[in-house]
């Protein structure tokens, strides 16, 4: 490659990857119009070529769909759980543009799930806090989201056994209480079939056992004693996830 067509390429790259930024920090949300090419040869002192480029490489990763003389827009999609953290922690919003939660419930009881009580590091059935909510954007249901809690940390923030929304974010209390720094682990991706609780939450409306796969995230969080949360993210069918790392 010569040093002509590298630097060409870092050019689009980098709109690309400021646009997908964007994307993922809810500055544009699904559904949403991207800035016009006239803009964004504007904002990057660019040809017009070099901003298709870039619009192309989020075409092909799925990111976004471009419209026939209407412009290019964001593919419907749910974003992982790490990157609403993320988003917290960077801006104070626990939301991008468009997204909201409802239906929060919390209860104490015992984990049957022997995936999640690996995760956690305790025994199948021992007891444990799930806290539960369902993510909509512009209205519509997007994600199913667990989080399940070890009970040391309920010992320290009791208010993990809250109904409703829970603001502060559990784990900055646990840190403050504490001390106790918490790290996230990598999310582990896989497939399964949706349970019935599931797809009611979703609002997918199918006949009577009818098999509905949908994606799931697991992601883990550990402070210095051990493991203390995992998260569970089950996503409606047809969206794309989108993930920072």
């Amino acid at each position: 490659m010569t040093q002509h067509e590298d630097a060409r390429k870092s050019k689009y790259q980098r709109i690309a990857d400021d646009l997908k930024a964007d994307i993922q920090a809810g500055k544009h949300a699904p559904g949403a119009r991207l800035p016009g090419e006239n803009e964004l040869m504007a904002k990057y002192g660019v040809a017009r070529m070099t901003v298709r480029h870039a619009l192309s490489v989020l075409q092909s990763e799925g990111l976004v769909k471009a419209r026939k003389g209407a412009g290019v827009f964001v593919s419907p999609f749910a974003v992982t759980g790490a990157d609403r953290l993320s988003r917290l922690e960077r801006t104070g919003r626990a939301y991008a543009q468009g997204e909201s939660s409802a239906d929060h419930v919390a209860i104490r009881r015992s984990c049957g799930d022997a995936d999640i009580a690996e995760q956690l590091g305790i025994e199948l059935f021992d007891e444990i806090v799930v806290r539960r909510r369902t993510f909509r954007q512009d209205g519509k249901p997007s994600v199913v989201a667990l989080s399940c809690i070890h009970l040391r940390a309920a010992a320290v923030v009791p208010e993990v056994l809250q109904q409703g929304q829970l603001i502060p974010f559990w784990q900055s209390t646990y840190t403050e209480r504490t001390g106790k720094k918490i790290t996230r682990g990598p999310e582990r991706r896989s497939a399964r079939l949706a349970s019935s609780d599931e797809l009611a939450a979703l609002e997918i409306h199918v006949p009577p056992h009818a098999a509905v796969p949908v994606l799931v995230l697991h992601t883990a969080f550990y402070d210095p004693d051990g493991p203390i949360e995992v998260w569970e993210d089950v996503y409606a069918p047809g969206l794309w996830q989108v993930a920072s790392e």
